[in-house]
């Protein structure tokens, strides 16, 4: 099971793929303003 983020903490680095198939890490925006968008598409 993952572990709980704690508010102000550093958050971990992870990858996801973007809409054009590319890789992208969290650690690519470091020092920039960032929003991060979660979309939950449903339950199937």
């Amino acid at each position: 099971m993952a572990k709980a983020i704690m508010v102000g903490l550093e958050a971990p680095d992870f990858e996801l793929v973007d809409t054009r198939g590319q890789k992208v890490r969290l650690s690519e925006f470091r020092g920039k303003k960032l929003i991060v968008l979660v979309l939950n598409r449903g339950f199937a």
